[in-house]
């Protein structure tokens, strides 16, 4: 047991040192392919990336993910959403989970969009639990805020921050969960090809460049590719959808970490409630 907890806590350690905090709720391979460059995507894993997206989701879904870390026992990540549009906005609820029975995090989120004229605008609620064997639970809620204001049919630019109320561990000397400020711009060159990049300050941490290119090779068939710098990452990734199921694949890799294989899947859920 001593020895997988020193596996464990090494582990913690090295994923911190190469991902700028100790695990990242960005999830869904179609992000992991474009490197998490999320500030302007607009899908239905936006409740766990830029909560802003989630005012253009305009159909009843569910979605799941799950990601494999190989070389990192006990590192592995999972989250599950739904959302659906009313007439307030986009309604959404996840739950993350990241770790095992030695570490874990697990985070509920319930968000919600709104579209004003060209602007797509979004907020969630977090509830996050951390958990350590031997020494009990911490929690934590916090607020995130986001949007993306389409300039163009060409050009978006987007922008989120999350633990805005830079929330504080409960029990805890004064740590708070991580806060991050993140602006990025995207370009749709073309119905095939579209480019998103961005910017990531973690308040605690240097600066994070993240950049992600989408291809449509044949109508609903996508490559992905993206990288990101301090600390550098490359990432490959292919999507299809038919009908009304959406798959995902992504691979990340890093020097620090090794491969992280990541699938994901939507269903949409034919609705009459439209916005």
């Amino acid at each position: 047991m001593k020895v997988k907890i020193y596996f464990h806590v090494l582990a913690a350690i090295i994923a911190q040192a190469a991902s700028a905090q100790s695990t990242t709720t960005l999830i869904g391979a179609r992000a992991a392919g474009l490197g998490y460059a999320t500030s302007v995507t607009e899908d239905e894993w936006s409740l766990f990336n830029n909560v802003g997206g989630l005012a253009r989701v305009d159909q009843l879904n569910v979605s799941f993910a799950y990601e494999a870390r190989p070389a990192l026992i006990g590192a592995n990540r999972m989250a599950a959403s739904i959302s659906a549009p009313s007439k307030v906005g986009t309604l959404a609820v996840g739950i993350f989970r990241f770790g095992d029975d030695v570490y874990s995090e697990h985070l509920v989120s319930f968000g919600v969009g709104n579209q004003i004229g060209n602007t797509s605008l979004g907020a969630k609620l977090n509830y996050t639990q951390y958990r350590v064997e031997s020494f009990g639970n911490t929690t934590a809620v916090s607020f995130d805020f986001g949007g993306i204001t389409r300039i163009t049919s060409q050009l978006s630019i987007g922008a989120y921050i999350t633990n805005l109320t830079e929330s504080k561990l409960v029990g805890s000397d004064g740590e708070r969960i991580p806060t991050k400020l993140v602006l990025g711009i995207g370009f749709r060159t073309s119905d095939k090809i579209f480019v998103a990049t961005e910017l990531e300050k973690d308040l605690d941490y240097q600066t994070i460049w993240k950049t992600g290119l989408e291809y449509s090779i044949y109508k609903k068939v996508f490559f992905r590719t993206g990288f990101n710098l301090n600390p550098n990452a490359a990432y490959f990734g292919l999507g299809a959808q038919k009908k009304n199921l959406k798959f995902d694949y992504a691979i990340r890799f890093n020097q620090l970490t090794g491969a992280a294989h990541q699938v994901s899947a939507t269903y949409l859920i034919p609705s009459k409630i439209k916005k």
